[in-house]
């Protein structure tokens, strides 16, 4: 490996969809972000090396990402955000650094993140645009760096306590926000007469 190699691990299961029917997914990756991904089905180890036309390195940073939101549950569709909006990012909250090993608080925190008939998590999307997949014992995060600021900030506030209401709250409220920054991106200056 070089040192403009990168090697992550995911898990086995998602081994199948990151490479994709007849490999199309992992040659759709390798196309368009210019690296080679050579996958080890049997462990679900992957190594990541920049084609020598690609002459950005961050991009293997974000082939990264890119490779482990697919790992961690995304769809590739979505995941794809990554390759067609240079400012999305992928940003991963992983609850064992909260919970430690314990699989009852961790199952406890999802069922609050998803919330009951995916509500939780179908409004945290909706509010801030971002993408959102519970797997495992972590939650994915895809989005602008606001949209992902926003989603993580809420799944932050389940993980503390709060109460759903109070959640619901802030990310109408940052909603707000949003919309309004995106409004004065659009509004023209006029000039005093």
């Amino acid at each position: 490996m070089s040192n403009l190699d990168s090697f992550i691990r995911i898990p086995k299961e998602r081994v199948g969809i990151l490479v994709g029917p007849e490999g199309k997914t992992k040659t759709y990756i390798e196309g368009n972000m210019k690296v080679k991904l050579e996958v080890d089905s049997e462990d679900g180890g992957i190594t990541i090396k920049l084609l020598k036309d690609q002459d950005d390195p961050s991009m293997l940073l974000r082939a990264k990402d890119l490779v482990t939101a697919i790992g961690r549950g995304f769809a590739p569709e979505i995941a794809f955000r990554l390759i067609r909006n240079e400012d999305d990012v992928f940003d991963l909250v992983d609850l064992r650094i909260v919970f430690g090993r314990s699989e009852a608080d961790i199952k406890r925190i999802k069922g609050r993140i998803i919330g009951s008939e995916g509500k939780t998590r179908r409004l945290i999307e909706e509010l801030t645009e971002a993408n959102v997949t519970i797997y495992g014992h972590t939650v994915g995060i895809i989005g602008n760096y606001e949209e992902a600021d926003a989603a993580r900030n809420a799944v932050q506030m389940i993980i503390e306590g709060c109460e759903h209401k109070t959640v619901y709250r802030y990310l109408q409220r940052k909603r707000t926000e949003m919309k309004k920054e995106k409004m004065q991106l659009w509004e023209t200056p006029t000039k005093d007469r």
